[in-house]
């Protein structure tokens, strides 16, 4: 039971039907109040186990599929997502408790996922070669192609269960690879609706429904997938530390990691430093601050610092924190108790080290409040360790060269921005910063799917958008013939 209507079939999406045999159940709760949202499918190894003969049977016929084919198949959700908005967005701020406003964000990138994804499966091409340029080649036609890569497995954060899962199957299927889907266990239910429209649609194609499939559980479970040797990649998104030992087990299977990160904005002494102060709170609160590339560290030029930090902490008192079913609310409940309390433990473990808390620090209801620290000591976990909740961090540098510095002494670099009106600091900071995307003026947290997106050191390998993704799930195919 629970206040979410039946929305696909009970049970888990493997091969051709859905199956409740051996499918226990775990009740899925709204973080704001801890309301049974519904109760959601728990698999065993054995599921595991039988998705992955479903689909290594079916990735031939699912390589052979047309371009056209998989293009329209690709549209054809996207549109089927259309129909569905309001109630994708609903659910998913009862299951992840993210406000309103950044489910309808989520929604829409996952909208533009699959339209991107459609029109990805025309960029999955080859090129001729000249092996005359060799010598031994004259005569000789040479060529390579791109072929699917396999059967792909894809695990999924808990923050944007349907946009990250979306990320995972949509550039399978424009890759031609069947796909094996394991949501994060807080959050599986917009992702097991997305998989229940994904193969009605399959279906209309007269496609195989174990193209795309989906597993629930335990990291049994998870080992299950990621160690079978038959598998082509897996596509992980969550911790740095889960994403090491998964690379680890898959070896030497390619694995696609979007992992943790402790996002940096540089304020320059030339910034304009209310664009900055804004970006900082809006890229340092959006989703609950449960987003990897949030802003967590804020890097200010000693001679403006004081007038920045003054104008963030304004800026809080506008921070609306309340119930995510709400439209005006900016910040609510994390995803559960135990990350609220971990969050809570970081920000006093910096306090007793000598940080100071301009702004929030504590709880409001079942909401952490949004958090602004200043001081932070050397080795605390809110600077050094991705924090993911509500708390920004901002440390004093004397000049950019510090700032540069601070920016690359990370174990992390996924992402970073700098505030400047100076040419020149800006191509520095896309020179110089160790990270996988840099933003200049605007907020860190931005992402645009057009773009290849993912990180360098523990921040992961590989990269992200439909079509850098569909990509890398293919493998090349040299070909050489004398005629």
């Amino acid at each position: 039971m629970g206040i979410l209507p039946t929305l696909f079939p009970s049970g888990l999406p493997l091969a051709d039907e859905w199956t409740t045999d051996g499918v226990s159940n775990e009740s899925i709760v709204f973080p704001y109040d801890g309301t049974v949202v519904a109760e959601a499918p728990v698999g065993e190894v054995a599921h595991a186990e039988r998705a992955l003969e479903a689909a290594l049977a079916v990735q031939p016929e699912v390589a052979a599929l047309s371009a056209g084919v998989r293009r329209s198949i690709l549209l054809d959700v996207a549109a089927e997502l259309e129909q569905h908005r309001a109630e994708l967005e609903d659910l998913l701020v009862l299951e992840t408790g993210k406000p309103l406003r950044d489910c309808r964000t989520e929604v829409d990138r996952t909208l533009f996922t699959w339209h991107a994804a459609a029109e990805a499966v025309a960029q999955l091409r080859g090129e001729t070669v000249p092996l005359d340029i060799q010598s031994g080649g004259e005569g000789l036609i040479g060529y390579w192609t791109r072929k699917p890569i396999g059967v792909v497995i894809g695990i999924a954060g808990f923050n944007y269960p349907l946009l990250l899962s979306s990320h995972k199957i949509a550039p399978s299927i424009a890759a031609g690879c069947a796909v094996i889907c394991k949501p994060a266990p807080q959050t599986p239910l917009a992702t097991l609706w997305l998989v229940h429209l994904v193969r009605e649609v399959l279906r209309r194609h007269g496609a195989p429904l174990a193209a795309v499939q989906l597993v629930t559980g335990g990291p049994d479970v998870g080992r299950t997938l990621t160690t079978d040797p038959r598998i082509g990649a897996v596509s992980f998104t969550g911790s740095a530390a889960v994403g090491h030992q998964i690379a680890r087990d898959c070896a030497p299977r390619k694995a696609l990691l979007e992992l943790g990160s402790n996002a940096a904005l540089v304020v320059a002494h030339d910034a304009d430093l209310a664009a900055a102060a804004n970006a900082a709170v809006q890229g340092g609160f959006y989703a609950n601050g449960q987003a990897c590339i949030s802003v967590q560290r804020v890097i200010v030029e000693a001679a403006v610092v004081d007038e920045f930090s003054d104008l963030v902490a304004q800026r809080m008192a506008d921070v609306s924190v309340g119930d995510p079913r709400d439209e005006d609310t900016q910040v609510a409940a994390l995803i559960d108790e135990r990350s609220t309390e971990r969050v809570l433990e970081w920000i006093a473990e910096a306090v007793d080290g000598g940080a100071r808390v301009v702004s929030g620090g504590g709880r409001r209801g079942t909401a952490l409040e949004p958090t602004v620290l200043t001081d932070v000591p050397q080795g605390a976990r809110v600077w050094d360790e991705e924090i993911f909740g509500p708390v920004i961090c901002i440390q004093s540098v004397p000049d950019f060269d510090a700032a540069v510095a601070a920016v690359n002494h990370s174990r992390y670099g996924l992402q970073a921005a700098v505030f400047t009106t100076s040419l020149k600091t800006a191509f520095r900071a896309v020179e110089e910063f160790e990270v996988g995307g840099v933003i200049v003026n605007h907020v860190p947290g931005y992402r645009n799917d057009v773009m290849p997106y993912g990180g360098v050191k523990d921040s992961g390998i590989g990269r992200e958008g439909p079509r850098f993704a569909a990509e890398e799930l293919t493998v090349t195919r040299m070909a050489v013939i004398r005629p």
